[in-house]
């Protein structure tokens, strides 16, 4: 196991109250970061920062008394929908992965200049901190990147994007399909929904392509998505509230798309309103998904479904715009570890076997482990296995050693000893093919690896949204 303590500290542990002297202005940076108030999680434990970079993105730095003199940068989930970047974002990922910086490791995280869809302009943003971090704090001994979810998206495309920055990278519960064929789930479940319910839009309304997610302009709310998936389902009623009809749409819905009961809400918000921000705010309005040639299985009547079902075929411009944008190519050149909840109800398990694919492509699948956890969460997971897996990651990155992930689960109780949040890894874990969970759709298209020299000269589309 790691220690903490090293003898090439950058900034020794008492300087870090001498604030002037740490934070000389920065060279870029909008704002010079400032002093905050560490969440609660670390205030007793670390020294805490936070600006704005010069896209607008608001980032967090917190550096530990006890700094083992290593760096992790850390790519948060969503995507957000907010338009402005949420200065409060940062402070409260710094809060959920707090297990981090209690391990020694100083932390930077960027909210992003906007919410929205865009993994490479959160690539941007993401390595804008890290830089900034540099700039003010020094340069660590080694730096991870950390993304949770659509973040381990965002990371695993940074340390595609800037392979010479990091030193490792760890992925935890990752949406790492890729948006090409990583949300397919989702546009079968918004017209299987439509197929049964018929209220989204309702006959009454403007009628648009259900690909759009929703109509552009339109006001509908959560709280207005959430009252006709009720109507239609009765999902927040107790079963014996439900209606006959309602108990068979539901039935119907989840067993042809394969998604959780207790996140049909979550998938079909994105289902509507991501869609529509990648949709309209940034690929101009045309459609980047497909279902032709799929065929629905699990219902009451398969075959009137087939029938009755919305078809539609992607854009290859959108696809393609898309797949540039978060598709991961597998080019990657440091250990990565990834940590999965093998019942995770957001970004099924099955996101895994998809990145194994795209590494074994790519021929980098010898610098890549995966681990998995008896766990049924999505965002948040016990802080024992954050702490193995990441400790794991370090020593791999030290000692040039590939843990396999019963070295990994090995390692757990020692960390449990000091956390308590229990070990769920099973290293006996393999999860089913990617196919196996989501149909494939004919005629995809997938972004090919770029050079560095193609990387940087795609640097400064992100902020232009998706399309290079």
């Amino acid at each position: 196991m790691r220690h903490l303590s090293r003898s090439a500290r950058l900034v020794p542990a008492g300087a870090l109250v001498v604030l002037a002297g740490l934070l000389a202005p920065p060279a870029s940076a909008a704002d010079s970061p400032t002093p905050v108030a560490c969440p609660p999680a670390v205030a007793e434990l670390a020294t805490c920062w936070g600006g704005q970079d010069d896209n607008g993105a608001y980032y967090t730095i917190a550096v530990p008394e006890d700094w083992n003199g290593d760096l992790v940068v850390h790519a948060h989930g969503g995507p957000d929908l907010a338009e402005e970047s949420d200065p409060a974002r940062s402070v409260e990922d710094l809060d959920r992965w707090s297990v981090m910086v209690r391990e020694g490791y100083a932390w930077v995280g960027s909210a992003y200049r906007r919410g929205g869809y865009g993994a490479r302009m959160a690539v941007a943003d993401t390595e804008s901190a890290r830089r900034i971090f540099v700039e003010e704090v020094g340069e660590p001994d080694r730096t991870y990147a950390h993304g949770q979810s659509w973040g381990g998206d965002v990371a695993a495309k940074l340390v595609e994007v800037h392979p010479t920055s990091y030193d490792g990278a760890l992925l935890t519960n990752g949406v790492l399909a890729g948006g090409s064929r990583g949300y397919d789930y989702r546009v079968d479940l918004r017209v299987v929904y439509q197929y049964y319910c018929g209220n989204h839009p309702r006959p009454t309304e403007p009628q648009y392509p259900l690909w759009m997610g929703l109509r552009e302009g339109s006001t509908m709310t959560s709280a207005g998505l959430r009252a006709r998936l009720q109507e239609c389902t009765g999902y927040q009623s107790d079963p014996t509230d439900r209606t006959g009809l309602q108990q068979r749409n539901l039935d119907d819905i989840l067993a042809v798309t394969n998604i959780p009961e207790r996140t049909i809400e979550s998938h079909l918000r994105f289902a509507t309103f991501t869609f529509r921000d990648i949709v309209h705010a940034r690929l101009g309005g045309r459609n980047p998904f497909s279902n032709q040639g799929i065929r629905y299985s699990g219902s009451h009547d398969d075959k009137a479904l087939n029938a009755g079902v919305e078809r539609f075929a992607a854009d290859p411009s959108a696809r393609r715009d898309l797949s540039w944008d978060s598709d991961l190519t597998g080019a990657v050149e440091v250990p990565t570890v990834t940590l999965h909840a093998i019942e995770d109800p957001t970004a099924f398990v099955e996101h895994e076997s998809a990145y194994r694919e795209t590494r074994e492509g790519a021929g980098t699948d010898d610098l890549l482990v995966q681990a998995f956890s008896q766990e049924s969460e999505h965002s948040s997971l016990s802080d024992s296995g954050y702490a193995s897996v990441m400790g794991a990651l370090a020593d791999w990155v030290e000692t040039g050693t590939r843990p396999t992930p019963a070295d990994i689960a090995a390692t757990c109780p020692t960390y449990d000893a000091r956390y308590g949040t229990g070990c769920f890894l099973d290293p006996a874990f393999t999860p089913d093919s990617y196919a196996s969970r989501v149909e494939p759709r004919p005629g995809g298209l997938r972004w090919p690896a770029l050079t560095a020299a193609q990387e940087r000269a795609w640097a400064h589309r992100p902020s232009i949204g998706i399309a290079p």
